[in-house]
C-alpha cells in the first residue's frame, strides 16, 4: 500500500515513521510526505530520519535506516499523491485550513483512494462538507508521540462507507496499534475526555491548589495514569490544547472555555516540550 501524508511536522513525521516501520508489513509501506515549500520539506525529511534513527538505536524496530528511508519520498508537489491508496492530512488544527487542504488532496486522488484527517477535535462532517467523495473520507486520529503510542481513533462520518472503517481497522492493527471506532462528534472520545481533565488541572494550578508536579502526581499515583494532565499537555503542545479547547468551546459550551493561563502561556511561546518550556522545562526540545 502507498500512503501519503500532507504535512511533515511532529505529527505528520510520526505517522510517516509508523507506516515505514509497520510490523504488519515487510519491509513497510511506501510513504510520500508533501510539504508546502522546500525549507519545510527538508525539515520534514530530517525529522523523519532522526526519528527512525532513534528507534533503531533503541532496538524498537528491526530494520536498517537505509531500508526504511528507501521507502520514503518527501516533496512539495501535491500531484505526488495521485497514485496513493490512502492520504492522511496532518496540517495544523484549523478548520478552514484543513478543509481547503483536504479538498485540494481529493482533487488529485483516484476515485477509490481513501482520504483521512488526523484532526483531534473538528467533526469529520464539517471537514468533509466540500468533498465530492465523502464516502471515502474518515478520521484517523493518531497520538503524540506517534511511534510509541498504542492508540488510533477511527472516526466515522455519516457518509463514510462502513467497509472503509473495517479497512482502517486493518491498517491500524498492521501498525501494531489498537483501533477504537467512534461516531463523529466534536472532540470524539479521547480529546474530549482528555481536555476536560487538562483544563481543570490548569485552573487548579492557576488557583494555587497545588504545584504542577503534585497535580500530576495525584493522577499518576491515585488513578494510575501513566502521565499527569499537565505533563501530557506539555507533550501534546499547549497550542494544540488551546486549538482543541477553542473548537469544543464553540461547539459544546462553557465547560470547555480555555483558561486565561493557557492563553497567556501560548501567547508567550511556552508551548511545552517542543518549545523547551511549558508547565515543565524540557531539555530535548
Amino acid at each position: 500500500m502507498k500512503v501519503g501524508i500532507l504535512g511533515g511536522g511532529r505529527m505528520g513525521a510520526g505517522i510517516a515513521h509508523a507506516f515505514l516501520t509497520s510490523p504488519g508489513t515487510r519491509p513497510g509501506h511506501d510513504v510520500v510526505v508533501v510539504e508546502r515549500d522546500e525549507e519545510l520539506r527538508d525539515a520534514a525529511a530530517q525529522r523523519i530520519r532522526e526519528s527512525l534513527s532513534r528507534s533503531i538505536d533503541r532496538g524498537a524496530i528491526d530494520r536498517s535506516l537505509e531500508e526504511a528511508v528507501n521507502m520514503l519520498r518527501v516533496g512539495t508537489d501535491i500531484q505526488d499523491f495521485a497514485d496513493c491508496d490512502l492520504v492522511i492530512e496532518a496540517v495544523p488544527e484549523d478548520r478552514a485550513l484543513k478543509s481547503e487542504a483536504l479538498a485540494l488532496v481529493e482533487s488529485v486522488l483516484s476515485d477509490d483512494a481513501a482520504l483521512a484527517s488526523n484532526t483531534s477535535s473538528i467533526p469529520i462532517e464539517a471537514l468533509g462538507a466540500s468533498l465530492t467523495r465523502p464516502q471515502n473520507f474518515l478520521g484517523l486520529h493518531f497520538f503524540n508521540p506517534v511511534p510509541s503510542s498504542s492508540l488510533v481513533e477511527i472516526v466515522s462520518g455519516s457518509a463514510t462507507d462502513p467497509a472503509l472503517i473495517e479497512r482502517a481497522r486493518g491498517w491500524v492493527e498492521a501498525l501494531g496499534k489498537t483501533p477504537i471506532v467512534v461516531r463523529d462528534a466534536p472532540g470524539f472520545a479521547s480529546s474530549r475526555l482528555g481536555l476536560v481533565l487538562a483544563l481543570e488541572a490548569i485552573r487548579m494550578l492557576d488557583a494555587g491548589v497545588a504545584s504542577a508536579e503534585d497535580i500530576d502526581r495525584a493522577m499518576e499515583l491515585g488513578y494510575r495514569h501513566p502521565m499527569g494532565p499537565l505533563r501530557t499537555t506539555d507533550v501534546v503542545g499547549l497550542d494544540v490544547r488551546l486549538d482543541i479547547a477553542e473548537e469544543l468551546y464553540a461547539t459544546l459550551g462553557d465547560r470547555f472555555a480555555p483558561p486565561a493561563l493557557l492563553r497567556q502561556m501560548v501567547a508567550d511561546g511556552r508551548l511545552g516540550r517542543k518549545s523547551g518550556e511549558g508547565f515543565y522545562r524540557w531539555d530535548d526540545a
